[in-house]
């Protein structure tokens, strides 16, 4: 009986280098039951950890000895110079107007892209997969990177900062809206072109009603992310409030830092409670 028990456990290759333990149940059976691999994954990662604090530089006499320079460089923060308020205006209305323009037009632009890379829409593979290699290509490319192409390209200034914006945000829907048109039901589409509907007329028919939602909904979460994104593209010269905060932290003035900061929490705060309300409206 211990024989044909034993047989029945498959074993790996931790079951093969760590024999199970053999357990005598009250009716007299005998199981085996397999060591625990708890063991081997806190080794592992231990040793992971390690290996990063080494290759890092990671020096925790460092962070103890230089904690107090950074509460005092939180405690100017969080006392905010009101009179500077005034020169954040400007900039933090550049930056507003950033995000909506180029979540505008990376979220137009993304809409018929998505409809292409969509297998169950466009028949034609090859161009699919070249159209999902592309979107990949353009993901992976970080914003501050994209920004500082722009700058090279157009100038400084917040037209580099909107096409940065606009770009990132293409790939970012374009992504997430051709999963989500590929899990839709195909029936009423199909159904409008037996009746002699072409594509388009079936798609914006019996597709668009069940994938509008969706759309909006990436459309303003990916305008929450340009938001905060948009905030430090200053730092490679494309506009925005990301000047004044460069400029700030260049001069050491850290109280007028926190003005910024704080101006810019408050305006992020409020983008993101409406932007949720919408979204929950939407679904």
């Amino acid at each position: 009986m211990e024989n044909n028990t034993s047989s029945l456990m498959k074993l790996t290759l931790y079951d093969r280098i760590f024999k199970p333990q053999t357990v005598t149940l009250p009716n007299g059976h005998s199981v085996q039951r397999r060591r625990s691999r708890t063991p081997v994954i806190v080794l592992f990662l231990a040793v992971a950890i390690w290996l990063s604090l080494r290759m890092t530089g990671f020096d925790l006499h460092v962070v103890i000895t230089k904690f107090r320079k950074m509460v005092d460089l939180l405690e100017k923060i969080l006392q905010p110079d009101w009179s500077f308020f005034p020169k954040v205006v400007s900039p933090l209305i550049d930056t507003i107007k950033m995000s909506i323009l180029g979540t505008v037009i990376g979220c137009v632009i993304a809409l018929p892209v998505a409809i292409l890379s969509s297998s169950n829409i466009n028949k034609s593979i090859p161009v699919v997969w070249l159209i999902r290699f592309l979107l990949g290509l353009i993901r992976t490319l970080p914003t501050l990177i994209i920004a500082l192409v722009c700058a090279l390209i157009f100038s400084l200034g917040t037209f580099s900062g909107t096409i940065a914006i606009a770009i990132f945000t293409f790939g970012i829907v374009a992504k997430m809206l051709f999963e989500s048109i590929e899990t839709i039901d195909m029936g009423p589409f199909e159904a409008m072109e037996a009746l002699g509907a072409n594509k388009f007329q079936a798609f914006w028919s019996a597709c668009v009603p069940q994938i509008l939602p969706v759309y909006l909904s990436h459309c303003l979460y990916c305008f929450e992310m340009n938001v905060r994104a948009s905030a430090i593209l200053g730092y490679v010269g494309a506009g925005g409030l990301g000047i004044t905060i460069n400029e700030r932290i260049g001069w050491r003035d850290y109280n007028s830092l926190g003005t910024v900061l704080l101006s810019l929490f408050v305006v992020v705060v409020i983008i993101d409670f409406f932007s949720e309300y919408l979204r929950k409206k939407l679904s």
